[in-house]
């Protein structure tokens, strides 16, 4: 009699806890990057009234008979399955698609978070403006090529943004050309003047920059000089000593007295560059990337400043060639700017932050990192949206997002709840009603047990 009893307790109790676990579940079906829990049930040790006897010669074996003492609590499981993506238009704010967690630290310890609602602080820190938690990445550091570079592969560190820091300017060192000479241009005899070799030539400008970030237009003037065969003067603006240009790898070096400021370029009969010399000595190109130096010097710098400029590649018809079509005046890029302030910023699905400048540099910042777990339900909450590693939940595997079995990032976006209340409100129903048949036990073994009482009677 007392068996029933307990085990209606045991329901009874039970079905609270899993009461308990919907009623968090509904109240934070808003809540941003939110996973919802579930209660499995499992019956307690049953007591044994008679063993189980085997088959004899002449009689079949026995069950045994037991009694069950009702029920327990099995797990209370974390669902990890994805939430939608709520549009918020604010760049701070991150997402994850696929499997993941953000990293966020108090400076002893990490903690991970699927809630991505991040925001700034004064000294452009990211962090969880709820709490303050710092969010973890690593910082980008200039390699030796003078290139902004990120190593998801170290330790992480806070993320710092520097909005409105400066970038400083970088002088120009290479340029590259993408241009077509027209093969129909008329010849210019040896003693043009200047004048006429720029009327009947090619001219391209392109505005270089120095050390300190003040530009410098540099022209770069071809004429015809013969069959498949032109030859191409430079000048640069706010120079103030003699200007050379010439071909690398011979002895025509910029301090010397034989460089001049024109280089002779020739053309395959099919309109391809096959090599560049320089004019005034026998140093000639003929194989690979067909390259130039501009040498010059600025105002109160003694030193000489040298741009690289890229032509093309020998037979190949990526940078300079010569066919019967307009002319095409094009330098398509140089790697020079002046300093600039960062305006903004943009976080891409793997997590990089790269600064826009007003100078136009788009410039690597940092990356946000992402950790993965081998058994993300072992992690243990510790509120606020956080987890925690536990002795279940396995090491976390801390990358860049969208490899290593990482998702990808979702800027400007917010994982909503995975909740669904049409699912808790059925199991709402389904719990009710085995808490309230739990209760008709109770009852029921209490009329019985008022029946035995009244016996003496």
């Amino acid at each position: 009699m007392m068996r029933s009893l307990f085990s209606g307790v045991s329901g009874l109790k039970n079905h609270q806890t899993r009461m308990d676990v919907i009623g968090n579940n509904i109240s934070n079906v808003n809540t941003y990057g939110f996973k919802g829990s579930r209660v499995t049930f499992q019956d307690m040790l049953s007591q044994t009234l008679s063993g189980a006897a085997s088959p004899q010669e002449n009689i079949g074996g026995v069950n045994p008979r037991q009694v069950g003492l009702g029920v327990t609590i099995a797990s209370i499981d974390r669902i990890f399955t994805q939430g939608s993506l709520q549009t918020t238009g604010n760049q701070t704010d991150l997402a994850v698609s696929g499997d993941g967690f953000f990293v966020v630290s108090d400076g002893d310890r990490n903690f991970f978070t699927r809630a991505g609602s991040f925001a700034l602080d004064r000294d452009g820190m990211m962090v969880n403006p709820a709490n303050g938690l710092k969010v973890q990445g690593w910082m980008a550091r200039m390699n030796e090529n003078g290139q902004m570079t990120v190593n998801s592969s170290g330790t992480t560190e806070d993320i710092i943004i520097p909005i409105y820091g400066k970038v400083e300017a970088r002088e120009t060192a290479n340029i590259r050309y993408r241009s077509n000479l027209d093969s129909r241009s008329p010849i210019v005899p040896e003693n043009a003047t200047a004048r006429m070799r720029a009327s009947a030539g090619v001219t391209t400008n392109i505005d270089t920059y120095d050390n300190l970030g003040n530009p410098h237009r540099l022209t770069l003037t071809f004429w015809r000089t013969g069959p498949n065969q032109w030859t191409a003067s430079a000048a640069i603006t706010g120079s103030p000593g003699p200007l050379t240009i010439d071909v690398p790898g011979g002895a025509n070096q910029p301090n010397q007295e034989n460089t001049s400021s024109r280089i002779n370029l020739r053309f395959s009969p099919e309109g391809r560059l096959i090599s560049a010399g320089d004019d005034a000595s026998p140093d000639e190109l003929n194989q690979g990337d067909l390259t130039a130096n501009v040498n010059y010097r600025i105002d109160g710098d003694p030193n000489i400043r040298t741009i690289r400029l890229s032509l093309g590649a020998a037979g190949q018809l990526e940078g300079i060639t010569q066919f019967a079509s307009t002319s095409t005046t094009r330098a398509v890029e140089q790697d020079g700017y002046g300093m600039g302030y960062m305006e903004s910023f943009n976080i891409d699905n793997s997590g990089v932050i790269t600064g826009v400048y007003s100078n136009g540099v788009r410039q690597t910042v940092g990356q946000v990192a992402m950790a993965v777990f081998t058994n993300p339900g072992g992690l243990t909450a510790n509120g606020e949206n956080l987890f925690e590693e536990s002795n279940n939940s396995g090491r976390a595997n801390i990358g860049s997002a969208g490899n290593g079995g990482r998702g990808k990032m979702v800027a400007g976006t917010l994982e909503m709840s995975n909740v669904d209340l049409s699912d808790q409100f059925t199991d709402m129903i389904i719990t009710q009603r085995g808490f309230q048949a739990n209760s008709r036990t109770i009852t029921t073994s209490d009329q019985m047990l008022q029946e035995v009482l009244n016996l003496k009677r």
